[in-house]
């Protein structure tokens, strides 16, 4: 089933908004999704996609990492159990913990996850659904890209396995990552598309819908088994425009609530920056 949430609110005025009047706003009621902005002839329209971005593990891939054992492999029992209970939600920014250690630390602390991953890709398995909205973004002519805070050797791997390109396909070593909106902010501008023409995807209310929000996107959170739970209450930061349970009903989400638009004819050359 579809969850609808709640509204969208304009992105902040950049570079991409020369004017104020160059901007577009959009508000996805409760009480109508069918949402939109009045066009000259009264009739409502709906907003305008040309890219969709996606997480990788946990959204375009199923889960295979256990993510507790790898932190308390990074960061020793006592400080793991520190550092659940410093974040909201027992959540763990892994890399943020890393850049604070000592050089020879950090060199210690990534070898100890990219072992984890190198276990994870021998398992590596595409989430159902992915490839069909792929192809249907495709005969779109609408662009996807890719944003991970896995290694490179992952986002290969995973290109080369599935048959699957996304471009500009971005891991940890782009810096900043997630929930910075750099990753994002540079996939649009490699496009030529405005921000709040390009929706990002992900299971991670933390890092992609944080990235997506902070960036001026439109935000879709990928909730399998309901983790979350109700999402009401959240921050603005925080709260996706929508949820879906499976990558299957995003395309019906596209459908329904935007105008699907081909990519600018003159939009720069994707550069694949990991």
């Amino acid at each position: 089933m579809l969850l609808l949430r709640f509204r969208y609110l304009p992105a902040p005025r950049s570079a991409w908004f020369p004017s104020p009047f160059s901007f577009r706003f959009f508000r996805l009621l409760h009480e109508s999704p069918m949402a939109a902005t009045q066009g000259s002839g009264g009739a409502l329209e709906k907003p305008a996609l040309r890219g969709l971005v996606f997480d990788m593990d946990g959204t375009l891939t199923v889960p295979v990492i256990d993510f507790s054992a790898m932190h308390r492999a990074v960061l020793g029992d006592e400080g793991y159990v520190t550092a659940k209970s410093g974040n909201p939600g027992g959540s763990i920014d892994i890399l943020h913990h890393i850049e604070a250690l000592a050089p020879q630390e950090q060199r210690r602390a990534y070898e100890v996850i990219l072992d984890f991953e190198r276990q994870g890709l021998d398992r590596l398995q595409i989430m159902p659904g992915a490839t069909e909205l792929c192809g249907y973004i495709d005969s779109k002519q609408m662009r996807r890209g890719l944003i991970t805070r896995n290694a490179k050797a992952s986002v290969d791997l995973f290109h080369q396995r599935f048959g699957l390109k996304f471009s500009p396909a971005l891991s940890r070593e782009f810096r900043p990552y997630k929930p910075n909106p750099a990753p994002l902010l540079h996939i649009c501008s490699s496009w030529g598309i405005p921000p709040n023409e390009v929706m990002m995807i992900g299971d991670s209310l933390r890092d992609d819908v944080t990235c997506g929000k902070r960036a001026g996107a439109f935000t879709c959170l990928l909730d399998e088994s309901g983790r979350y739970g109700p999402l009401d209450a959240l921050r603005d930061d925080l709260r996706p425009d929508f949820v879906v349970s499976s990558l299957a009903e995003v395309q019906s989400l596209l459908d329904a609530h935007f105008e699907l638009l081909p990519h600018p004819q003159k939009a720069q050359p994707s550069i694949c920056v990991r």
